[in-house]
């Protein structure tokens, strides 16, 4: 067993204290993905520092009337809290359909931002992968990538991101606030992970030696009329092979306002803009929805086993964005 040292911490300054003094620390929050790593030997941190006791665990609105998430919140109180299913319900959803609830009430929304992918290549430490060891090369490319990318990959790497939460954290515009040795800093979330590129092992923007503080979820009118949809190989506890956070604002058939977002479909979350800005200002309907999805999609490069995702992701967006027009028109 490869040892490591355990710190608990009570305040976010000696988090960040702890984890600056020691670039092998990881921050443990419910340790649902990072314990597994460590298992597998993926991940081999010096320091744990335990997170859990930060004063991060609330969820009220701002006073501008966003959102304000902390870090420390359990999947399991952000799906059941009554302004998340009230006012961003595609996030309870997208919740919900994430894990088991033994793993919900353990995960927090800190470390949900972070979990990583769950490629096969990735957790094995027998094969080549250039999101664990740089330059060894992606055999998913031309081995077993039935589940992997079919946007924004790279030769480097297809692997998807796993995350169900971060897809609706998407569509909404979320935006992650961090707290670092130098002082506090924000990232909108589609700016928090990175393209995959040439350099998949750097996975997100976050500055190092940061502690994630929270989430601010801004006001958005059309996220109280969405949905989140997952499509999985089994009906419980499964990773998604894609998924749909969607959100449509829709006055005398018009479209006002359209949010989507695909997961599971490339290395971060997918914030569908094509889309959104072919349905904005025209007609609610089937036919508008799928030539949005089609223009999203053309950017797809599927590999020889995962071409059924473009399908999947086109019938996800004319079926959910359909119900959605159907709901807003009674």
């Amino acid at each position: 067993m490869r040892e490591f040292g355990y710190e608990r911490v009570h305040d976010v300054a000696g988090a960040v204290a702890l984890l600056g003094a020691d670039p092998g620390a990881r921050l443990l929050g419910g340790g649902t993905n990072l314990v597994d790593l460590m298992k597998a030997g993926v991940e081999r941190p010096s320091l744990l520092i335990d997170v859990r006791e930060l004063p991060l665990d609330e969820v009220r609105f701002g006073p501008e009337g966003g959102l304000r998430i902390g870090a420390t919140v359990t999947n399991s109180d952000l799906a059941a809290h009554p302004d998340v299913r009230r006012h961003y319900p595609a996030l309870s959803q997208a919740l919900l359909a994430g894990a088991s609830g033994q793993l919900r009430n353990m995960a927090t929304v800190g470390g949900n931002l972070l979990q990583r992918t769950r490629c096969g290549y990735f957790a094995d430490l027998a094969k080549p992968c250039n999101k664990r060891a740089p330059g060894t090369g992606c055999p998913a490319r031309a081995g077993d990538h039935r589940n992997h990318a079919i946007l924004g990959a790279s030769d480097h790497c297809v692997a998807t991101h796993p995350s169900d939460m971060a897809v609706a954290l998407a569509a909404f515009e979320a935006v992650v606030s961090y707290e670092t040795a130098d002082g506090p800093g924000e990232l909108p979330v589609e700016e928090f992970y990175l393209p995959v590129g040439d350099t998949p092992h750097i996975e997100t923007a976050l500055p190092a030696g940061a502690v994630i503080t929270g989430v601010t979820l801004p006001p958005a009118p059309a996220a109280a009329h969405s949905r989140y949809r997952k499509v999985r190989e089994r009906a419980s506890y499964a990773f998604a092979i894609g998924s749909l956070a969607a959100a449509l604002d829709v006055r005398d058939g018009v479209v006002r306002d359209v949010r989507l977002a695909f997961g599971a479909v490339a290395s971060r979350p997918w914030r569908a803009r094509t889309a959104e800005r072919a349905l904005t200002g025209g007609p609610a309907d089937e036919t508008a929805f799928a030539a949005a999805a089609d223009a999203e999609l053309a950017a797809a490069r599927p590999l020889p086993e995962n071409g059924y995702k473009v399908t999947l992701m086109r019938n996800l967006v004319v079926a959910e964005l359909t119900r959605l027009a159907e709901e807003a028109a009674r």
